[in-house]
C-alpha cells in the first residue's frame, strides 16, 4: 500500500506527516513546497511510521493546507466525461481532441478552506475532480501508460475546480472564470502511489454534495481522455515539474445546464459580450443549483475496494470580509 501524506500548521509552523488510522506521524524534515518535499523527503515520509516515537498529531489540533504548493502547473482537462458534456450542451460521446486550460496556482486552498464568492459573480459553480501529481520532470514528448504511469506520477489529490460560469462563458476566460484564489481546494491527502497501484486511476468513486445533497457521483472509468494519453499528449507541447497537478476532469451534476444552440453562441468569438452575458445570466437565473453564501460543499474520492481513500473536503461559501 501507498502512503497519505498530509501538509498541515501546528502552532504557526508549517509541516508534513504521514496519516495512519486518523492519526498525522509528523516528519522531522522541514520543507517548502511540495517540489522540495518530493527531490528529498520521499524516503523519509515512508520510513516515519518504523521509527522510535514519531511525533504524533490528532487532527483537531492542526490547520489542513493544500498537499500541492506554490509555485506549481494547474493543466486541466475540461468535458472529460459524458455526461457532463452532454449537461453542458455537447455531444456525449469522446471528441476529437483533448480540451485542455491552466488555473492559477494561486487559487489553491485547503480542503476545509472557505471559498470567497466575488461581488460580481453572479453564477458560481463547482467540480470535483481528481488531480494527478507529477513526480518526475518532463521536458520533451514521452509515451505514458499505465504501466509506467508511475514514473512519472507520484500520486494523486482530490481537488475542486471551482468556476465563474458568467466570467468563464460570457467573457470567454477559462483561465480567469477559474483562477479566483479560493477557487482550487486540494487534499486533505496525497496518496502516494505503490509501484504497482497506479491503476487505480481508473476506478476511483468520485461524491459531491451541497448542504447535503448529492449533486455529483461517477467513477473515473468514465474518463474520456485516459490519464496516460493526457500526459503523452500534454509531453509534446510543454514541460511539466515535480509538484505540478494536472486536474483530470468532472463528471456530470454541476450547476451549469446548457442546450447546444445556447453553447453555439456562447462559443462564437463574435458575438458580442453584452448578448453573451445576457444569454447566460437568463438561461440559468432559474437554476437553484448555484452556489450562495452559506452553502457547504463535501467532495470524497476512494477507489471502489477501499484500499485508497483520498479523504474529505468540506468548504462553505462566504463572501470575503
Amino acid at each position: 500500500m501507498g502512503y497519505h501524506l498530509v501538509r498541515y500548521q501546528h502552532q504557526g509552523r508549517i509541516k508534513w506527516g504521514i496519516v495512519k488510522e486518523e492519526i498525522i506521524y509528523e516528519i522531522t524534515g522541514t520543507y517548502d513546497t511540495l517540489a522540495s518535499f518530493l527531490r528529498t523527503g520521499v524516503d523519509e515520509a515512508k520510513n516515519i511510521l518504523s521509527t522510535k516515537d514519531p511525533m504524533r498529531r490528532s487532527f483537531a489540533e492542526v490547520e489542513i493546507l493544500s498537499p500541492v504548493t506554490e509555485p506549481a502547473q494547474i493543466v486541466c482537462q475540461g468535458a472529460n466525461y459524458g455526461a457532463h458534456r452532454e449537461e453542458a450542451g455537447l455531444t456525449g460521446q469522446r471528441p476529437p481532441f483533448n480540451l485542455i486550460f491552466t488555473k492559477a496556482s494561486s487559487s489553491m486552498v485547503g480542503a476545509y478552506h472557505d471559498i470567497y464568492l466575488p461581488d460580481h459573480v453572479q453564477l458560481l459553480d463547482y467540480e470535483i475532480e481528481v488531480g494527478l501529481v507529477i513526480g518526475k520532470e518532463i521536458t520533451e514528448p514521452i509515451k505514458v501508460t499505465i504501466e509506467n504511469l508511475h514514473q512519472y506520477v507520484v500520486g494523486v489529490v482530490l481537488g475542486n475546480d471551482i468556476s465563474a460560469r458568467d466570467i468563464q462563458l460570457a467573457e470567454g476566460q477559462w483561465f480567469k472564470g477559474k483562477s479566483f484564489r479560493t477557487f482550487c481546494p486540494v487534499g486533505p491527502f496525497l496518496y502516494l502511489f505503490d509501484q504497482d497501484e497506479a491503476h487505480y486511476i481508473h476506478n476511483l468513486e468520485l461524491t459531491l454534495s451541497v448542504n447535503g445533497q448529492v449533486r455529483q457521483t461517477s467513477n473515473t472509468a468514465f474518463m474520456l481522455y485516459k490519464p496516460e494519453e493526457t500526459l503523452t499528449h500534454l509531453s509534446q507541447i510543454m514541460n511539466l515539474y515535480p509538484g505540478d497537478l494536472l486536474l483530470t476532469g468532472t463528471p456530470g451534476g454541476v450547476a451549469l445546464k446548457l442546450t447546444s444552440e445556447e453553447l453555439e453562441t456562447l462559443w462564437n468569438p463574435f458575438a458580442p459580450y453584452d448578448e453573451k452575458m445576457e444569454l447566460i445570466i437568463k438561461s440559468q437565473k432559474n437554476n437553484p443549483d448555484y452556489l450562495k453564501v452559506g452553502d457547504v460543499i463535501k467532495c470524497t474520492a476512494k477507489s471502489t475496494d477501499g484500499k485508497i481513500n483520498l479523504g474529505t473536503q468540506e468548504n462553505r461559501i462566504v463572501r470575503k470580509s
